[in-house]
């Protein structure tokens, strides 16, 4: 923000450079940040999920862009449901949203057994076998509670977790997934080599598969819900050259904070194809599925069809009134399939 200009101070004036002021505002709210989070950290997860869905409340009745964000993406990927129908997903989405970063810090926090001790049950256990001393790629999407799905995985053995690196809070999350025992491989290529060697050490290796590439390069537009989204081919080419199979795993948040449900399912078929269309119309295929069984949980105000294939109108603007939103999105014409 400028100053006004009778308060200009001229270059010989002992106040802070504002880059250094802007470093130390930073600073500052990190701090606060981290006090907050271990502050809620000591509440019981009931009053978590009660003060999450509150606080995410405003964000339903005030417009603002991840309101506006997330009814357009539950618009254009489930057109089947009513407007009203999309607007209901989209408010119960919202308050789900904010369980989901207020319970961070007690999945971070508290000890291992008693975050361990949230987990009700355990469906499709069975696919986190590995056989034969191949290794297994457990792809993770954001839905539920991911954190909680990163350390049940880290205690099964073994475990690889692609990970990017945090401008802020870093090291709190570093130490948060490593408590299981899991070595974390940063989004790089000495990362890749770190994946690659776990799966030929026949290791676990996690990797959160529903977010869009920065670069182009080793990604292709696949459907999602029918919509060309860009997809990390990744997982495919670790699939292809070490034989790993694949699978899904995410941690369903039951209601009245009854704990959480670990869901295992399997890849589709042509994850690991030659074809890079093919395995990244595969991998969306999984995440779909996943979707299907909690889909008030999917973080539907992330932008994920912000790149779009070239002459195909952007989706993230407008209005963010719901009902001009939707008068907008049933008057564009949103492409669905892959481009040739």
């Amino acid at each position: 923000m400028s100053l006004p200009s009778s308060e200009v101070r001229s270059p010989s004036a002992t106040a802070e450079p504002p880059t250094a002021d802007r470093s130390g505002r930073a600073h500052l709210r990190e701090r606060a940040i981290r006090w907050l989070i271990r502050l809620i950290a000591r509440l019981p997860l009931a009053w978590i999920h009660r003060l999450g869905a509150t606080l995410s409340q405003l964000i339903v009745w005030l417009p603002n862009r991840q309101r506006r964000n997330a009814l357009i993406n539950i618009a254009t990927c489930l057109p089947d449901l009513s407007p009203t129908e999309q607007v209901a997903l989209r408010n119960a989405n919202l308050r789900e949203f904010g369980k989901t970063y207020l319970e961070i810090g007690h999945l971070w926090l508290r000890p291992v057994d008693e975050v361990l001790g949230l987990i009700r049950e355990v469906r499709g256990a069975e696919l986190l076998r590995r056989h034969g001393g191949k290794g297994l790629i457990v792809l993770s999407p954001h839905i539920g509670a991911w954190e909680l799905a990163g350390l049940y995985l880290s205690i099964q053995g073994p475990t690889a977790i692609f990970y990017k690196p945090q401008k802020y809070l870093d090291d709190l999350i570093v130490a948060a997934r490593r408590r299981g025992g899991a070595r974390l491989a940063p989004i790089t290529a000495k990362g890749i080599r770190v994946l690659v060697q776990a799966l030929e050490r026949g290791e676990y290796v996690g990797i959160l598969p529903d977010q869009e590439p920065k670069m182009d390069k080793g990604a292709v537009f696949a459907p999602f819900f029918g919509i060309p989204a860009l997809t990390m081919l990744l997982v495919n080419r670790l699939a292809r050259r070490t034989g790993a199979p694949v699978i899904f795993m995410f941690a369903e948040r039951l209601p009245r904070a009854r704990g959480f449900r670990i869901h295992c399912l399997p890849a589709p078929d042509g994850i690991d194809s030659a074809d890079d269309h093919q395995a990244a119309a595969a991998l969306n295929r999984g995440i779909e599925q996943c979707i299907g069984v909690c889909p008030a949980q999917f973080v539907w105000p992330y932008k994920r069809f912000r790149r779009r294939p070239e002459g195909q109108p952007k989706l993230y603007t407008g209005p963010l009134d719901d009902a001009q939103t939707l008068a907008r999105l049933a008057s564009d014409q949103v492409g669905r399939g892959t481009p040739t």
